[in-house]
């Protein structure tokens, strides 16, 4: 039985092995640049993503130039420091815990609720990490439909990486990825996956 047999409202296998399983992280491009408009329509993808109260507090900083470049690079773990002064392009998601001052434009029936956030940290930290990373998923979901792969990563230092990048913007970095179009040889060999059997229950 492949996907398509299943009820998938006319998306094809193709369409699944683009965005699942036939998609790898990538540790390397080619230098085709990654345009500004396919970066914008990353996003203008990944801000559908559901979250709680529509609260979408991820942020995501483009790292094109070569100077910021080479700033993010000191700050990467070793292993990662070559693949992201050569990938194309580099996104830094982050959380943004100040998002409840958006609740005007995201959540105007919530809006009266923003005074209770404001008293709360804790709560708006809680809440921007986990409803940040489903975006994170979407953004790599988002670069996979538009051709792109990515190579999503968690090794840098972080508290350096906000310094450099988010001062005291209330935003902190969770992840980084890079983005471009991969070699042919960039993929390494498919790694194992659960079984639903090992992985999920039914109760």
């Amino acid at each position: 039985m492949t996907i398509v047999d299943i009820e998938t409202q006319g998306l094809t296998d193709e369409v699944f092995a683009t965005l699942f399983t036939e998609a790898h992280t990538a540790h390397s491009f080619t230098e085709q640049p990654v345009s500004d408009e396919t970066a914008e329509a990353i996003y203008e993808l990944l801000k559908m993503a559901p979250t709680e109260m529509n609260t979408q507090p991820l942020r995501v900083t483009w790292v094109r130039s070569h100077e910021a470049r080479e700033s993010l690079a000191e700050v990467m773990n070793e292993g990662n420091k070559a693949k992201t002064l050569e990938a194309p392009l580099t996104a830094i998601l982050s959380m943004d815990t100040n998002w409840h001052h958006h609740l005007g434009t995201l959540a105007p029936w919530a809006e009266e609720r923003m005074g209770h956030f404001e008293e709360n940290p804790l709560v708006r930290e809680t809440m921007a990490r986990n409803n940040s990373f489903i975006q994170v998923g979407y953004f790599i979901m988002a670069a996979r439909a538009l051709g792109l792969s990515a190579g999503p990563m968690s090794g840098f230092n972080h508290e350096a990486l906000d310094a450099r990048f988010h001062g005291d913007s209330g935003q902190h970095a969770l992840v980084v990825v890079n983005l471009g179009y991969p070699h042919e040889g960039s993929f390494r060999p498919r790694s194992g996956r659960l079984s639903t059997e090992t992985a999920t229950r039914t109760l």
